[in-house]
């Protein structure tokens, strides 16, 4: 059966190869490819993972640009799974809990900038930095949600499979094949979607729906093996909703992955409160860099921490000191200071001048 299978998507993959000028494969967790003579790239890839221990939900965002009218997606995931349009509030409300804390930190000496050394120029050091068919086809399910027309697909018939892609006009790079390979051995199910701007004319731009993926497993795995044929680097924002503070296993070959928040949530209500069932859950937020997405070698596997250790970033502001109406402390002082000396000097000289007769 695997070798059938491997077969099929083979052919697939052959059949429109020929025809994708400059594919851009730029998404975390699946294959994004353009439409014939387009190109495409997901400039950042941002989800939500909440995992209750046994049922994973996957809400992601993804912002394209390109010329391409049409793109398609594959994504593996390890079981059964749900697909709806997800409430992309929930973003917003995960940045403000996540935002940094801001101090002000005074120096007492000036700086580049300040009187009297200014440059005219500003500092920037503090600037901010993813139908209906035969039913033999082996189609789960078929919807079109928003910017996205939906399949989730099984591999147990893989003739009618083959069928199914090709008469709904997917179009897979050559090379996906080793790489789902895994996958197939795993028994995997996979969600097939095919994006399209609903406004007819216009490419792929800016901020797309929001995507919902509902699956269970008795790990919290985020697929990646995938973004391995990236050719670009890539960047990846997890939020992840659990009952501890959960870190990667591993690094999967990418940079090392940064903890930009944890800390626990109640979320009362909203989107976040619906996603986590109305209970507190421990959020901890993700950012990792992937600047050789070839080097990607295994799909994200979070475990719980060793500690429910509390963090959020703090940004600090840098100013000059000063007093009342913005006089800097340090003229002030080497004002006294120059008038002491000369006071002082003064003193001195008139100690030594002789007595008159």
């Amino acid at each position: 059966m695997r070798r059938r299978i491997a077969a099929v998507l083979i052919a697939l993959l052959a059949t429109q190869v020929g025809a994708l000028a400059n594919p851009a494969y730029a998404c975390g967790c699946g294959a994004m490819v353009p439409d014939r003579q387009s190109r495409i790239g997901v400039d950042r890839e941002t989800s939500v993972v909440r995992w209750d221990g046994r049922t994973e939900q996957i809400v992601m965002r993804f912002t394209v640009d390109g010329d391409a009218h049409r793109a398609a997606w594959i994504m593996p995931v390890p079981g059964r799974a749900t697909v709806e349009l997800g409430d992309g509030q929930v973003f917003g409300e995960l940045s403000r809990l996540t935002r940094p804390e801001r101090r002000t930190r005074s120096y007492f000496w000036p700086r580049d900038g300040d009187w009297p050394f200014s440059s005219g120029a500003g500092d920037t050091a503090g600037a901010p930095p993813p139908g209906s068919a035969d039913p033999g086809v082996g189609v789960v399910g078929r919807e079109q949600l928003g910017d996205f027309d939906v399949a989730r697909l099984t591999a147990t018939d893989p003739d009618a499979l083959k069928g199914w892609l090709e008469a709904n006009g997917f179009e897979l790079p050559d090379g996906l094949t080793a790489e789902v390979a895994p996958y197939v051995d795993q028994k995997w199910e996979y969600v097939a979607v095919r994006l399209a701007p609903r406004q007819p004319g216009g490419p792929l731009r800016g901020n797309l729906d929001p995507l919902k993926i509902r699956f269970e497993s008795p790990v919290l795995v985020y697929p990646m093996r995938l973004s391995r044929m990236a050719k670009t680097p890539q960047s990846l924002g997890l939020y992840v909703l659990a009952e501890h503070r959960m870190e990667p296993s591993s690094t999967i070959g990418g940079s090392a992955p940064e903890v930009t928040f944890a800390g626990k949530i109640d979320p009362k209500g909203g989107p976040l409160a619906e996603l986590t069932g109305g209970e507190p859950v421990f959020l901890t937020a993700i950012d990792q860099r992937f600047p050789e997405p070839g080097r990607i070698d295994a799909d994200h596997e979070l475990r719980a921490a060793a500690r429910d250790t509390p963090y959020r970033r703090v940004v600090h502001r840098d100013e000059l000191l000063t007093v009342g109406d913005g006089v800097p402390v340090w003229l002030l002082t080497v004002s006294a200071a120059l008038v002491a000396a000369a006071s002082a000097l003064v003193v001195l000289r008139r100690r030594r001048r002789p007595a008159a007769a």
